[in-house]
């Protein structure tokens, strides 16, 4: 048997900023309703505000024998295993998103039916009406105070909502109709198996490193900002319009203040004092160095784990993992010296002493970003990574012999790559040559 599902949901925690695991440990995330269909046959909803799951419905979800499908399943498994109190096992579920994805398609829904030209559509409605009664309202004179629609304070926009969590379950059908017959392999099958237990395990936080990471960046970036206005005279010297008026007054001509703008216009040896801190502040005050940490923190749980960081074939057309949230696949390198030491003077929350130790309290705190990712006690994580896979296999599949005998040489495939391109030597490119990053 096929069961189809899909529900409509509440929690007071943003699930656009946290992800699917701290939104249903809230204490008040609530299913509202379920819609449902077997072997494809007509879709029933029950409104669970005023109804229980039917039993047969729960020994369908909890039977092995019985697929469960849904589009974006990861929501509908965490969703019904918090309500039920019971882990519903994910090799019982085939995600139709994950099976569009393989077939090229978008991962949302109504993109996805769309792109398909599908008759069934999905109801365009739907924002509108999970604003107003799936996440909090603004308490107003109005509405009489309440933080929350319920069913009762619009049951013509309640209706309508259990026509949209019915429509859903329609669209999902037949996209997945449109895909069924796509072969799905069993080691991908236990790939996608693997990368939910991985999303549901997570990974533990160092949480006073965190929190302190975000404290100094913060009260760094109050000082340099006062700096700034000390220096200027400006009211807001992180007004691009402002700023780039006081620039071009002090004799340094500026059309945009992007990174890369004022990377360049620090790189002129000819620059008046003034105008270099000016500017070296502006880059030390837009790096984004505890963003991450931010998320570390939006995204953790009760236990300090951080789970749901990786999207599965969130790349639908070559089949790669996306990052979610923190964003594992593109943390900052860290070459710093003593960096224990770096993370202990965090930890101590002394921002004096990092900045006396540390030439960039920014760069410092973004380097230290990997090492708030943390083993429980009495383990420890291994780091590994495939060697240049990507370049080995195109290769091989580009039937470049060149780039196979550089990899079964000495390896050194960027700055071949740099010499070909540039018609340089490769001896002249060294591991931080320019050369070697444009290749």
């Amino acid at each position: 048997m096929i069961l189809s599902i899909d529900i409509e949901t509440y929690s007071s925690v943003n699930l656009l900023k946290t992800g699917v695991y701290p939104y249903i440990a809230s204490p008040d995330f609530q299913i509202l309703m379920l819609a449902y269909s077997i072997d494809g046959g007509p879709v029933g909803v029950i409104d669970m505000t005023c109804k229980p799951l039917h039993k047969w419905l729960i020994a369908s979800l909890t039977n092995p024998n019985h697929i469960k499908t849904a589009w974006n399943a990861a929501f509908e498994r965490l969703c019904l295993s918090k309500h039920l109190g019971i882990e519903l096992p994910v090799e019982q579920w085939d995600c139709t998103m994950v099976r569009a994805a393989r077939a090229g398609y978008p991962l949302q829904l109504g993109q996805a039916a769309k792109a398909m030209g599908l008759d069934q559509e999905k109801d365009t409605a739907g924002k509108a009406l999970i604003k107003y009664f799936s996440v909090p309202c603004t308490p107003t004179k109005k509405n009489g105070g309440r933080t929350r629609n319920m069913p009762s304070d619009d049951p013509e926009k309640w209706a309508q909502y259990i026509e949209y969590n019915r429509q859903d379950v329609v669209v999902e059908m037949a996209i997945r109709d449109r895909v069924i017959d796509i072969p799905v392999t069993e080691f991908e099958q236990r790939l996608y198996c693997l990368d939910q237990k991985i999303n549901d395990t997570g990974i533990l936080v160092d949480v006073n490193l965190a929190t302190n990471a975000i404290q100094i960046q913060e009260s760094y970036v109050s000082q340099i900002t006062q700096e700034a206005i000390s220096i200027t005279g400006l009211d807001n010297p992180n007004s691009v319009k402002q700023l780039s008026s006081w620039l071009n007054e002090n004799g340094q001509e500026v059309e945009k203040l992007r990174k890369e703008d004022v990377s360049e216009m620090l790189s002129s040896k000819e620059l008046a004092a003034e105008v270099r801190r000016i500017l070296q502040i502006r880059q030390e005050a837009s790096k984004s160095s505890v963003k991450k940490y931010e998320a570390m923190l939006a995204y953790i749980g009760a236990d300090n784990r951080v789970r749901g960081l990786f999207q599965f074939y969130g790349a639908n057309r070559t089949g790669r993992w996306a990052g979610r949230g923190i964003q594992l696949q593109n943390l900052p390198q860290n070459h710093l010296d003593h960096i224990e030491l770096a993370r202990e003077v965090v930890k101590e929350n002394d921002e004096e002493l990092l900045h006396m130790l540390w030439k960039s309290v920014p760069d410092t705190l973004s380097q230290l970003i990997r090492t708030a990712l943390i083993p429980k006690e009495g383990h420890v994580l291994i780091i590994s990574d495939f060697s240049a896979i990507e370049a080995r296999v195109i290769a091989w599949l580009a039937g470049e012999q060149w780039r196979l005998d550089v990899f079964a040489t000495h390896g050194k495939i960027y700055e071949a790559s740099a010499s070909k391109m540039f018609n340089v030597p490769i001896e002249q490119i060294t591991k931080g040559s320019d050369l070697r990053q444009k290749r």
